[in-house]
């Protein structure tokens, strides 16, 4: 059995979305503090996180991006949807502020040797963290999915798709239609995931990434895996 990371590294000023407040990381205490319990002395690390329920690899809940009373927050969302089947496709030929073309989603499809199955999870390749990581243009320069390829997706029935990129779309209007889309089509996204190199060209896998349970989450840091047995 074969275990791949999927997530990227939470730290101090990790890089995320500009609309979402940063991540902000200390030490609230270190073992240089020293307790005393009569004859005992004890010291202990713990670290004071604070971040956006979009920060790091996460997942979308539907009320982030539908409006509708009944959309669904994070810790509502049947766990399900987080233990699929999955495979990974490449689009990593894709120019920066591009968005990928229905005919492109296709072929790579058809190129991974898959067949999209209902409740599938597809995981696509862009190489945007090989060309964007931990520059400026990773916020802004980022490739994604058009609207006719989110729809044709959710035309074959898949439960969500993933990306490497701060969001699912190319940034300014086609961000926010693609966000559209997906509540219109009951379907959702993850974003900031990594290694999906790793994936191409492998076929199926078993993908894994549960959310907190954040009570009325929008989003939930996730530990995406994909495990080959």
């Amino acid at each position: 059995m074969e275990f791949v990371d999927l997530s990227r590294e939470i730290f101090h000023r990790t890089q995320t979305h500009p609309s979402h407040p940063p991540v902000v990381m200390t030490v609230w205490n270190d073992h240089s503090e020293k307790k005393h319990a009569g004859n005992t002395v004890f010291s202990s690390k713990a670290m004071s996180i604070a971040f956006s329920d979009h920060a790091g690899t996460h997942v979308d809940a539907p009320v982030h991006f539908d409006p509708r009373p009944e959309a669904l927050s994070i810790d509502q969302v049947p766990l399900e949807k987080f233990y699929t089947s999955a495979f990974c496709i490449d689009l990593s030929h894709v120019p920066l502020k591009t968005a990928a073309t229905l005919e492109e989603v296709q072929a790579a499809v058809a190129t991974s040797g898959e067949t999209i199955r209902p409740g599938d999870t597809l995981l696509i390749w862009m190489a945007t963290n090989e060309r964007l990581l931990g520059k400026p243009g990773y916020l802004h320069d980022f490739p994604g999915l058009s609207l006719p390829a989110i729809h044709w997706l959710a035309d074959q029935g898949i439960g969500m798709f993933g990306v490497e990129a701060i969001s699912p779309a190319p940034e300014g209007e086609p961000n926010f239609q693609a966000h559209m889309a997906c509540a219109e089509r009951g379907i959702t996204h993850m974003e900031c995931l990594a290694n999906l190199d790793r994936l191409v060209g492998r076929g199926r896998f078993r993908f894994v990434g549960f959310p907190l349970k954040i009570r009325g989450g929008t989003a939930s840091p996730i530990r995406a895996v994909a495990i080959f047995e």
